[in-house]
């Protein structure tokens, strides 16, 4: 027996884990030189290199936003869902890895019965005794092939893939309590330029029935000005829905239902917008602080481990038992006469056939899957950034034309009125520069709107929201 234990002992030491050990491949997407460097759609004169700040949101200056977020990263159900599945996979995690450690067991029960006599080889009938039966019992498994081993690593790179997962919904509410924010005040913005709108058009329209009053215009103008006025107005409800709607998104982002939406984001009259340029980093900073590349990776991590657990299933499994115990009448428990141990091994192996060996080519297969899924989740985050990146330098072009078409519409309307007065140009001309000067206030007003929306999605995109670990 001592040299069965020993030559055990000498197994378990030189034991080896079976199957690849992980390393990320060198031809994995993330490794390549135009994946580390800096973006090419960086404009050096609205973004800069500094690395993203974990709350990006204070940027803005904006205590309602600060307040708003802080309330959604505590409170958000979506949040509340990805925690709770973190315990799960981190309880998980430990029952696999408790596999890994010795196993004891108790027992002890008592009866009153009557055994066969013939199972004795007696040809009487045995008495009814009280008869009992207590123990205790150990057993260990000799991982000599590493299937425990590379389960418990498969099941910490899950963990790790899961803890990624909540940072990624944590990004996500940030830059959703962001977007609905924004779109709230973006809404109250353009509500409340058609409302200008509206009493300008309403002062033309006066003044045009006092001038067709008076025979000076024809009723058509009072006509025209009545139209303008009426489309200008039918825009009021789409953006107090609008409003309205992302007031109810804040609400529920936050953890509250509808009805009780943050009523101090109504005074917001304008979005949020930064008047510095934008901290984006580079690609290397990207692809380390993007929570969904982190989970890519360690999935592609938990599959490579997975390879091991199926390759080493080819192999016996030794579990070391030992046990100690007493069986028999229940007056003589514990007496030398009832008393019973063992020790030794037990040796069990399912000898491989077609399926196992299958099992071994679905787990590498599942793992050149999962290499080409981080593959396409480092391109897609590369791609998202560069995407938002451009939108935002174009976008920012074109608000400074609708701007420039927005001062001269105004110096319009005023050269107009000047001509109307002198005699020079008739009313009709003032109307009509008015008009055009509404429909630049309200592209402008959409642009501004706009280029809060592509500064929220450039952070998504750079995954900035929470402390990279």
């Amino acid at each position: 027996m001592k040299r069965v234990l020993l030559g055990l002992a000498v197994l378990a030491l030189a034991g080896c884990e079976v199957g690849p050990d992980y390393k990320l491949p060198d031809e994995a997407k993330t490794n390549a030189p135009a994946a580390q460097g800096g973006f090419i759609s960086a404009d050096a004169k609205t973004t800069v290199s500094a690395p993203v700040p974990d709350g990006w949101w204070r940027l803005y200056d904006d205590a309602v936003l600060n307040r708003l977020e802080e309330e959604a990263l505590k409170a958000n159900d979506d949040l509340r869902i990805a925690a709770a599945n973190l315990q799960r996979a981190r309880a998980l995690q430990r029952e696999v890895e408790g596999a890994q450690d010795p196993h004891f067991s108790a027992f002890f029960g008592a009866q009153r019965g009557q055994l066969s006599g013939e199972s004795y080889l007696l040809p009487v009938p045995l008495p009814a005794q009280y008869l009992a039966d207590a123990g205790i019992q150990a057993s260990y498994q000799l991982d000599l092939f590493g299937r425990l081993a590379r389960a418990a690593e498969a099941a910490s790179a899950d963990t790790e893939a899961t803890e990624a997962g909540l940072d990624l919904a944590r990004i996500t509410v940030a830059a959703e309590v962001a977007r609905a924010y924004s779109d709230g005040c973006a809404a109250t913005h353009e509500l409340s330029t058609a409302k200008q709108q509206v009493e300008l058009q309403l002062k033309a329209r006066s003044i045009a029935g006092q001038l067709s009053s008076a025979g000076r215009e024809s009723v058509i103008e009072v006509t025209r000005t009545d139209i303008q006025v009426d489309q200008i107005r039918a825009t009021l409800p789409v953006f107090e829905a609008h409003r309205r709607a992302a007031w109810f998104r804040l609400a529920v982002l936050t953890g509250h239902p509808p009805a009780e939406y943050p009523r101090d984001a109504e005074a917001c009259t304008a979005p949020p917008r930064l008047h510095r340029p934008i901290p984006v980093g580079d690609g290397a900073g990207l692809l380390k602080r993007r929570p969904d590349i982190r989970a890519a990776e360690r999935t592609l991590a938990a599959a490579t481990a997975k390879i091991g657990v199926a390759t080493a299933a080819l192999y016996p499994e030794i579990t070391l038992g030992a046990s100690v115990g007493s069986t028999g009448l229940l007056t003589d428990i514990a007496q030398p006469a009832a008393n019973h141990w063992g020790l030794g091994p037990l040796i069990s192996w399912s000898v491989p056939g077609e399926s196992e060996h299958a099992r071994v080519a679905a787990a590498d297969a599942q793992a050149h899957a999962a290499l080409a899924h981080f593959d396409a989740v480092v391109l897609s985050a590369l791609r998202e950034t560069e995407t938002s990146l451009t939108a935002y330098a174009h976008d920012l072009d074109r608000n400074d034309i609708l701007r420039s078409a927005r001062d001269h519409a105004s110096l319009a309307v005023d050269q107009e009125d000047q001509l109307y007065k002198a005699g020079r140009s008739p009313f009709l001309n003032g109307i009509n520069a008015r008009a055009m000067l509404a429909a630049t206030e309200t592209a402008l007003a959409a642009s501004d709107d706009q280029i809060a929306a592509d500064q929220v999605a450039i952070f998504l995109a750079l995954g900035g929201g929470w402390p990279q670990k």
